[in-house]
């Protein structure tokens, strides 16, 4: 029996034992919830002997998780079922106790903010360099990071994002070095980076360049299902294995999917097997992207084409599986360029945000499709406009922090119109999704930036989603004065 798929296996001889589930799921392995899902019917078990248990495992989940990190070269690699926000949360909990301060870069992704909200955390955020020309953050360097720890020395860990959702990569070998320095631990969020490190020709993973906690996305640039994510400690690690595995028994659902277990897995059996040929293909087929990119006159794709990374001084590195189209010198947005794309030529993007358009590759895309997906972009170009869409940061310099996010939640609130909330104290999440980065965090004073960029995201096309308050044009605010408690 083949090796590739090995607790698929396991799990398919289990179920063909003959014994009958008196336990759960529900379904009862004959009962199927859908045709389609016949298969996975058959795997999605619970704890029972013979298939092992997530979080005390020592059979065949402990093997395939082994499997897993030989391949990632970590030390100890656990399987996530609860996407990378339960490796973040477990992580950050980990580092910091209840009430520490924590640095962290500000285009971290929301899982971040609720980290400090249910830890009660005071965090100095660090915020990235804009590439004005695109309306992005480029890479937080080794200085910034230097000014933080110099401004915090109690720091109890330092959280950031690399690459990020438009694919910018940070120097994340300095940045451990410069953390390691001080005893200061360092988390990265690469869950947009699963792929990185693997095979010749990508840019590192932060797995092996001294991080201390690596969460990566399986399912976003893998192939693995939607959910499935990875949480690696590195050789030489900061990071006490036995407390984070504690703090995942916290953050995890206790009854995690074996269908999702299967799919990482599998995923490590597929890229074990045909991975350097699988992404040998994906880099001939971006090269190839990249060829008929260099036609394009007023859109521009970072890294792609003839926008070379060299050309952007606060940008350490660049992921090229990421394609971000940006739109600012053309009458397009990015929500109109989706909707061309769609509609004309059949692609569905990843996101569309104020001037910013992403699309997503990865392993398993057909170069073919790659290559139209550069033609269509080529002809579009051509049909631009010279109606120039405003240059936009993604996220707004963050106002000042009037008390620790975790505070401010707890303390009442009220609606107001947005005309009326400038200098007044935040009580909510307002972000875009995707990328999930907030806008503006409770406990933060509302600026006249945040509020002219949140009117003109929601002009182009943007849906801003609050985390409170539904009513239009409104913003939750802290409803009594606050000292600065921050």
């Amino acid at each position: 029996m083949s090796d590739r798929f090995i607790l698929q296996n396991q799990l398919t001889a289990y179920a063909e034992t003959g014994l009958y589930p008196l336990h759960m799921p529900g379904h009862k392995r004959r009962l199927v919830p859908s045709p389609q899902l016949s298969a996975p019917t058959l795997w999605d078990m619970t704890e029972v002997p013979g298939v092992d248990d997530l979080h005390e495992a020592e059979g065949i989940l402990a093997d395939a998780m082994a499997r897993t990190a030989a391949l990632h070269r970590a030390k100890r690699s656990w399987y996530l079922v609860n996407g990378s926000t339960c490796g973040l949360l477990a992580g950050i909990r980990s580092f910091a106790k209840q009430g520490a301060t924590i640095l962290a870069a500000r285009n971290c992704h929301k899982a971040v903010y609720h980290a400090a909200e249910l830890g009660c955390l005071s965090v100095k955020w660090l915020t990235p360099p804009v590439l004005r020309e695109h309306g992005v953050y480029g890479s937080l360097s080794p200085q910034q990071v230097k000014a933080a720890l110099d401004e915090t020395p109690n720091a109890a860990c330092l959280v950031l994002t690399s690459p990020t959702y438009e694919g910018v990569i940070s120097d994340i070998r300095a940045i451990a070095d410069l953390c390691h320095e001080r005893s200061v631990p360092l988390l990265v969020d690469e869950a947009h980076g699963a792929h990185l490190g693997l095979f010749p020709g990508w840019p590192e993973s932060a797995l092996h360049l001294g991080a201390d906690l690596v969460v990566q996305s399986a399912h976003k640039t893998l192939p693995s299902f939607t959910q499935t994510a990875l949480l690696h400690l590195p050789e030489g690690s900061l990071a006490d294995p036995d407390e984070v595995e504690r703090q995942l028994d916290i953050f995890e659902t206790s009854s995690p999917s074996y269908p999702l277990l299967v799919s990482l897995d599998g995923c490590t059996g597929i890229l074990r097997e045909d991975g350097p040929a699988l992404f040998a293909q994906w880099k001939t087929a971006l090269a190839g992207f990249d060829q008929k990119a260099q036609k394009l006159r007023h859109l521009k794709v970072l890294g792609h084409g003839s926008d070379e990374i060299g050309h952007h001084p606060d940008i350490f590195d660049f992921d090229p599986g990421k394609l971000p189209v940006f739109t600012a010198a053309t009458h397009w947005n990015g929500a109109s360029l989706a909707h061309a794309l769609r509609n004309r030529f059949g692609f569905e993007t990843e996101m569309a945000c104020g001037p910013i358009l992403l699309a997503m590759t990865s392993p398993a895309d057909d170069p073919a499709f790659l290559e139209r997906f550069a033609d269509a972009l080529v002809l579009l170009d051509g049909e631009s406009k010279p109606a120039p869409f405003p240059s936009l940061a993604v996220l707004p310099k963050p106002g000042p922090a009037r008390l620790p996010i975790g505070r401010a939640i707890a303390m009442p609130g009220e609606a107001i119109s947005l005309k009326e909330a400038s200098g007044q104290v935040s009580a909510e999440y307002v972000w875009a999704y995707p990328p999930g980065v907030p806008l503006i965090a409770p406990g933060e004073t509302v600026t006249p930036e945040f509020l002219t960029l949140s009117a003109a995201l929601e002009q182009s096309g943007t849906a801003l989603h609050h985390s409170h308050c539904k009513k239009p044009g409104f913003l939750y605010i802290l409803k009594d004065p606050v000292p600065n408690l921050a």
